[in-house]
């Protein structure tokens, strides 16, 4: 009986990642597919071709922000696109859901130099806990000038939803670099701890895994104070 559990858990395994997966992609299909219903009914390809070919609402999303990102990288598309963005500065609900959206875009889809590009570990919310870490800026002049540290900033995410979290302030020498990959630390906080990537890095199923792998990096301090207070 317990061998037969196994091999539906296996099967399961294999089946519903597949499952969702598909479903996703059918899902996503389907609505770029009604962007095709903004165009006029003579030019829709439905009624050009006389049949529906699914995942053409794709292909005009793609190809309208190509136009889009060709238009506004050059002179007068910056031009247009500043002033697009002082209309909307004007308007007094748009304009906080705009500047939120456009600063939250900026930070995921640009390729800066030190936002999101490491993974690390601090003691928070009290000293003897740890919690993972994105790294998000290490320009923080001001801040290191009046503290008299080498301070970093950090992002906090929660669990099971990452996009939401605390920011915190903390110098770099009380931090513990990972090996790990971003994408295997989003992995980890949606799974809520379930999804745990291999370490050391190619190590197989040799490691005695009954004993934890000893941490590199450790802090000499404690990167939460006492006072800190809860989250």
């Amino acid at each position: 009986m317990k061998q037969l559990r196994t091999y539906l858990v296996t099967g399961l395994l294999v089946w519903v990642p597949l499952g969702i997966t598909a479903f996703l992609v059918k899902f996503m299909v389907d609505f770029m597919d009604q962007i095709l219903l903004l165009l006029p009914m003579d030019y829709r390809p439905d009624t050009v071709l006389g049949f529906h070919v699914p995942g053409l609402g794709i292909v005009l999303a793609v190809s309208v922000l190509l136009v889009t990102g060709v238009l506004a990288a050059n002179f007068l598309g910056r031009k247009l696109v500043n002033l697009w963005e002082s209309i909307l500065q004007r308007i007094p609900l748009v304009r906080s859901v705009y500047s939120a959206a456009k600063s939250f875009a900026e930070v995921v889809l640009t390729d800066s130099a030190d936002s999101f590009k490491a993974v690390m570990l601090i003691e928070y919310p009290r000293k003897g806990l740890y919690s993972l870490c994105f790294q998000t800026s290490t320009r923080l002049e001001e801040i290191q000038s009046r503290t008299g540290e080498e301070v970093i900033c950090v992002f906090v995410p929660t669990t099971p939803n990452p996009t939401s979290g605390v920011m915190i302030l903390v110098p770099r020498k009380d931090v513990i670099i990972l090996d790990m990959e971003i994408e295997e630390a989003v992995k980890m906080v949606v799974s809520l701890g379930v999804v745990v990537p291999q370490w050391p890095k190619g190590a197989g199923n040799d490691r005695d895994k009954t004993q934890p792998p000893t941490l590199k990096n450790k802090p000499s301090q404690p990167a939460v104070a006492k006072d800190w207070p809860q989250p």
